[in-house]
């Protein structure tokens, strides 16, 4: 099978990575093979040691390339949203020849790319991606693509992703050493809300709340653009060591109660129904109930939805058409749904695959970064080609004083730079300015979302 056809979306959780083969067929992805390896070597969805999470890398996709027989040489990888900054980005060039118009071609997209991306970043921080919301040719804007049209001036805006430099080095460098080249490295919110979402949920507004193991994920989505996230320093693997805590059992027992016996709400859960628990330092298994074990869950899962209810009130988010969508593991716990309508407005929903053999809400971010590189559009790549060939933002003098041959420059596509600590690990807003409240009435609910979302970026 030709590999050009196939999309490996790869997952590196805190607590397993998954890997999935994808095969496009018609433009329609078909599931053909899964990995899934426990993880090492990461603290809250972040790489602490390179050569354990590298190894698990190497099992979870050898397992997905046996089960599809597709020899897997790229993978597409997801990045988390830790300390993830985004900002609006503007580009312009001219393209008259002797002051005469000509059709635009894909080079000058990419120099417009280019322009786009001179911009001042700090040495900590890297691109990630830059995504366009429109084309203007000649004063005509909302143009998608420009190519094959007749312009002087082309300009280009969009949004610019940043993150840390450690991050996405340790990211990059434990693919490489598991022996992978990678293809793309994505968002992870870009391409769960982006690919999991319908055309008016991404359109209208939706809340996607990613409920990993090491970590949770927000993300807003709204008029088709990543506009704000944020990453709660806790997960699921709390709630095991919770349970772990509270019965006084090893942290293999204390999951394997979550996963088979464990309610969101402890109110779902039967008194009734006991389950038999191995605790440390007793001969015979001690009984606890079903609903307890549940109340040890659900307080957990209160304390992280109470968080992420508190920025979304301070950012002063309106109702959201599109509601919100639950996907990742804990996603999976029966009441989740019943419990999150205790905390947000609108439809709740929890996103669980269609395909079979994954259908749980943990494959949710797998399948999304595979639908993702296969939907992207030609105008997409040719940016993406551009922003993986610039390892650093320089403006236009310094990029002419940089010679070819230095670590610096824009030719080298994954580079390794010197390897820095990993960052401290705490609650994280992931905005380009916090948002000033502004006391003004709204004519409509459109605009209290243009003006919510325009203060993210200010």
């Amino acid at each position: 099978m030709n590999n050009s056809e196939v999309y490996v979306g790869l997952d590196i959780g805190t607590t397993s990575i998954k890997a999935l083969v994808c095969e496009s067929v018609k433009g329609q992805l078909k599931v053909i093979g899964v990995g899934v390896e426990p993880s090492a070597g990461l603290n809250r969805g972040v790489i602490v040691d390179i050569d354990k999470t590298a190894h698990a890398i190497s099992a979870a996709v050898a397992q997905a390339e046996e089960k599809s027989n597709v020899e897997i040489k790229n993978v597409v990888v997801g990045l988390p949203a830790n300390y993830l900054q985004m900002q609006r980005v503007h580009g312009m060039i001219t393209i008259a020849t002797r002051g005469q118009s000509r059709e635009i071609v894909n080079q000058d997209v990419i120099d417009v790319a280019r322009e786009a991306l001179t911009q001042s970043i700090p040495p900590e921080r890297e691109v990630i991606d830059l995504i366009p919301t429109e084309f203007t040719v000649d004063g005509f804007s909302g143009i998608k693509d420009p190519r094959g049209m007749v312009g002087v001036r082309l300009e280009m805006k969009g949004t610019l992703y940043t993150g840390p430099k450690t991050i996405i080095h340790n990211t990059k460098k434990a693919v490489q050493q598991s022996g992978y080249d990678i293809n793309d490295l994505v968002i992870t919110p870009i391409a769960t809300d982006f690919n999991l979402l319908n055309d008016g949920e991404q359109d209208f507004g939706t809340v996607v709340i990613d409920l990993g193991g090491g970590q949770t994920t927000t993300s807003i989505i709204h008029d088709h653009q990543l506009k704000y996230t944020y990453v709660d320093p806790e997960g699921g693997q709390y709630i095991t060591k919770d349970i772990s805590t509270v019965m006084n059992t090893s942290l293999k027992n204390a999951e394997q109660l979550k996963l088979n016996h464990g309610y969101a709400m402890a109110s779902l859960a039967d008194d009734e129904v006991q389950v038999d628990v191995d605790v440390v330092g007793q001969n015979e298994p001690v009984q606890y109930s079903e609903q307890y074990l549940s109340a040890v869950i659900e307080a957990r899962v209160r304390q992280i939805f109470d968080r992420i209810q508190s920025k979304l009130q301070a950012i002063h988010a309106p109702e959201l058409p599109g509601g919100v969508v639950l996907i990742g593991g804990v996603a999976a716990l029966p009441g989740i749904k019943e419990l999150a309508e205790q905390y947000f407005t609108g439809n709740i929903k929890v996103n669980v695959p269609e395909q079979m053999g994954i259908r749980h809400p943990r494959y949710a971010v797998s399948l999304a970064l595979g639908m993702y590189e296969n939907r992207l559009s030609d105008i997409d790549r040719l940016i993406k080609q551009t922003v993986q060939r610039v390892d650093r933002i320089k403006s236009p003098h310094e990029e002419k004083a940089q010679q070819p041959a230095n670590a610096d420059n824009n030719s080298q596509r994954w580079s390794a730079p010197v390897k820095q600590r990993p960052q401290r690990q705490e609650q994280q807003e992931q905005v380009t300015a916090t948002p000033k409240p502004k006391k003004q009435k709204q004519n409509s609910i459109g605009n209290r979302f243009k003006n919510l979302f325009n203060n993210l970026f200010d």
